[in-house]
């Protein structure tokens, strides 16, 4: 079950195992109160870079085995040596989040994709270490899957973000289509930003298929999870497309419908 505050975050699945649930409950706690502090409150922006570096001197104590005075980061200990998962993950996401706090806009699609490759692999990466499934192939997956699923919730987010004063869509794609910004203050979808957006849902799309075959490799409970992952992920691109990238008049979001359509395509995966 995804969640809003984290998106595709598998906190309360019923398809998770209960042994593995207060692990990911506790890996959530520490990726949401990082997110809270980079985008959430009145903070100034040393404020929120200071409160993440005593994140990542968090981790470093837990590298070195010193106790540290936090409950979060108590039980984030255990479960980190608990289920041997790899510190670097953690500090990626808190990069990603340093990243928040003092880049609004991306120049290049790659540019996008190096803060996806931060932002959201790490926590297919974590997953996949938990199920003890950690292969470089499962990873490589794992990473397209996670990265296509943060640009899916960037691409439905347009409107949200711009009031956040960020633009995700990289500069280059705007330049491209002729669209300035001042199109997205005035949430103007015409047929040069319909164009746009179907480029780069085409794009989301065929990450996440490049990755899909993750979703047969991988056994049991994880792998029908991934499923409905990436079904979830395809569908809202099918909602996109629907409303030709306008997403300025209403965020697409999966209904109850959608829900029987993706587990139903999960299914026949």
């Amino acid at each position: 079950m995804s969640v809003e505050h984290y998106e595709n975050f598998p906190v309360a699945s019923l398809l998770m195992p209960s042994r593995l649930r207060p692990a990911v409950v506790a890996i959530y706690a520490f990726a949401r109160t990082a997110d809270d502090i980079a985008d959430e409150g009145d903070a100034l922006s040393e404020q929120r870079l200071l409160a993440l570096q005593h994140y990542e001197n968090e981790l470093t104590n837990i590298e070195r085995s010193i106790s540290s005075q936090l409950v979060l980061f108590q039980t984030l200990c255990s479960v980190i040596h608990e289920h041997q998962l790899p510190i670097p993950a953690f500090r990626d996401l808190l990069s990603a989040f340093k990243q928040d706090v003092v880049t609004t806009r991306y120049q290049t699609f790659d540019d996008l994709l190096d803060y996806c490759r931060r932002s959201a692999n790490p926590v297919g990466t974590i997953m996949l270490h938990l199920y003890r499934a950690a292969s470089p192939e499962n990873i490589r997956d794992s990473n397209a899957i996670c990265s296509a699923l943060q640009l899916i919730n960037f691409w439905q987010d347009v409107a949200i973000d711009w009031r956040k004063q960020r633009v995700y869509l990289p500069q280059e794609d705007l330049q491209r289509f002729n669209i300035g910004e001042q199109q997205i203050a005035n949430g103007k979808a015409d047929s040069a930003w319909q164009e746009m957006m179907l480029f780069q849902t085409a794009r989301a799309r065929t990450l996440i298929l490049s990755g899909s075959p993750l979703c047969k490799r991988l056994p049991g409970r994880i792998g029908w999870e991934l499923r409905l992952v990436v079904q979830g992920g395809l569908r809202i691109l099918e909602r996109l497309d629907r409303i030709r990238g306008d997403v300025f008049q209403k965020r697409p979001a999966l209904g109850k419908a959608d829900w029987l359509v993706v587990f139903w395509r999960a299914l026949w995966m």
